[in-house]
């Protein structure tokens, strides 16, 4: 009777299911242990077609004019994209390693490194970027659904406006966004072992239509007009002009710095250990190739109407076939979705639900961002919030260190030796003390601050912060090294964290056969069942029912 009175409990109604986490305790449920051997197969094709759904994006073409606003033509651009994504990727693998090597996402890893309690702070810095992210990309979807439905009834484009100018957005853009929001949340809430069938739909579908319009604009510009062509005109000096360089360098590591810390949400599906060289060379490649488009259909924009526009659904809107206009339109729409799955609302259901494991799953967080995407009003972000927006675009300063911190403590101090179990063990040998690993902090702490002033500068131009500025320039390489380096020397000369090396690895089950243990001698569920350590089949279907 009292277990049936605590099972009616509202504090009860509101956890996730038991069933729904092989471990038993409050650190673990279904979407956050280990990936079951038999959903464990994604392979090399499934990565690059993943990218693809990543890469070929609206980001892609805002983060491509900003290195060419610093006075760059496609000639000097194209380099410092294909670099900025080659070192990207070598980080981008080597934390997708440790997933697919233990097949645990991001807030379970991350445990290793900050603390069972210390992970919460690493987890809501990247699940805030991709919070807001997701809700600004939603407005520019339904402007691409709002060019297609132009395209189909071309009276929409003289839609009648009831809202006033303060609202930010008029009538005809808020129906749109709604629409989109409708088909992007119905296609987020599906599992993400289904979504890699969208990744390979928008992996077939948006490349001949970025490939189309590259063409297109090399044929309009008959090779590539001012923007490809034109002389750089820099009228500073050598070493500003060096700074301009690491600045779009940094520009574009930022792009994907957030996934070079949450690889592991994906890389633990690898079927493989994410084996191959080809790993490292699917984002150099895709992202290069793919920046040529955007970077030729402005400078076609410019020869057309006489003016540069990265902003694409402005651009369709002036294109005078219809089909054109509602294909293309069409397409973005896909690859918006895409990017917002990959990048945006999975990462962050999946790092929130590392938080509170025994009342968030990756479906109830997904219906969070979701309904964010809305009661934000993100048109109003985007119109009012330039420092919000400023801190958005240099959030790489704070994952540069972030990655480094990890990076070091799980190749040079654990030396790749983790124990999967005590990742999920309330005060194991992750627990450091109080929960919290202070070696971590310090080195992400060491790493961020001396980027501090040039982030603030960043975000207000009036500020005078002297040469910090320049070193804000690289801030994703100079805050990954120094983290790296100093959390060498902690862990290794100054305090060495001991309780948490282990001499053999302990990972997940290989086959499906094997039996999972629940983690002994911490706060378990109420209606956990164990055995010798082991949960048995008929105490599961005891409390299943």
């Amino acid at each position: 009777m009292s277990v049936l009175k605590s099972r009616l409990s509202p504090h009860f109604r509101l956890r996730v299911p038991f069933e729904s986490g092989k471990y038993g305790s409050r650190w673990s449920n279904k979407d956050l242990d280990p990936i079951p051997p038999a959903e464990r197969t994604w392979g090399g094709i499934d990565y690059w077609a993943y990218w693809c759904s990543d890469m070929l994006a609206p980001p892609l073409a805002a983060t491509v004019s900003s290195v060419m606003s610093l006075g760059f033509t496609a000639r000097e651009t194209i380099p410092i994209v294909f670099f900025g994504f080659l070192i990207c990727s070598v980080v981008i693998t080597l934390t997708g390693k440790m997933g697919s090597t233990y097949h645990v996402p991001f807030p379970v890893i991350v445990r290793s490194v900050f603390g069972m309690y210390g992970s919460f702070p690493a987890i809501c810095i990247r699940a805030f970027v991709a919070l807001m992210w997701t809700a600004i990309l939603t407005v520019q979807a339904g402007n691409f659904l709002q060019r297609c439905l132009e395209a189909i009834w071309p009276s929409f484009i003289s839609f009648p406006n009831h809202l006033p100018e303060s609202a930010g957005i008029d009538s005809a853009g808020l129906l749109c966004v709604f629409l989109y929001w409708f088909m992007q949340t119905g296609l987020a809430l599906m599992p993400i072992q289904k979504l890699r069938i969208l990744f390979w739909v928008k992996g077939v579908v948006v490349p001949p239509t970025f490939l189309a319009l590259f063409l297109w604009a090399v044929i309009v510009t008959k090779g590539g007009g001012p923007l490809v062509t034109g002389k750089v005109e820099l009228t500073s000096t050598y070493m500003n002009t060096a700074y301009s360089a690491l600045t779009g360098l940094n520009v574009m590591i930022g792009l994907f710095s957030s996934l070079a810390v949450n690889m592991p949400d994906f890389g633990r599906f690898s079927k493989n250990n994410l084996a191959g060289g080809h790993q490292f060379m699917a984002l150099p490649i895709i992202g290069t190739l793919g920046a040529l488009t955007p970077i030729f259909v402005t400078s076609a924009h410019s020869v057309l109407w006489g003016e540069f526009q990265w902003y694409m659904p402005l651009v369709i809107a002036k294109f005078d076939s219809r089909a054109a206009k509602f294909f293309t339109a069409a397409s973005f729409i896909l690859a918006t979705i895409g990017n917002q799955i990959a990048a945006g609302t999975y990462p962050f259901s999946n790092d929130i639900t590392g938080m509170a494991p025994k009342y968030i799953n990756i479906f109830r967080a997904t219906c969070f961002i979701s309904l964010f995407c809305i009661i934000s009003t993100p048109w109003n972000i985007i119109k009012n919030a330039s420092g919000l927006l400023a801190f958005l675009s240099g959030y790489s300063c704070l994952m540069g260190p972030l990655a480094g911190t990890m990076v070091c403590d799980y190749y040079i101090i654990k030396k790749r030796k983790l124990d999967v179990d005590q990742l999920y063990t309330d005060r194991g040998i992750y627990w450091y003390e109080h929960g919290v690993n202070w070696r971590a902090y310090a080195s992400f702490i060491i790493g961020f601050a001396p980027l501090m002033p040039g982030f603030a500068k960043s975000i207000e131009n009036t500020l005078n912060v002297g040469g910090a500025w320049k070193i804000y320039t690289f801030a994703w390489i100079f805050g990954f090294t120094l983290s790296f380096l100093v959390h060498y020397v902690i862990c290794t000369y100054i305090s060495v964290p001991t309780e948490s090396l282990v001499e053999e690895a302990a990972y997940p089950p290989k086959t499906s056969e094997e039996t999972t243990p629940v983690v002994k001698g911490e706060d378990t569920d109420s209606n956990s069942n164990s055995k010798d350590g082991y949960v048995t089949k008929e105490k599961e279907i005891a409390t299943m029912v």
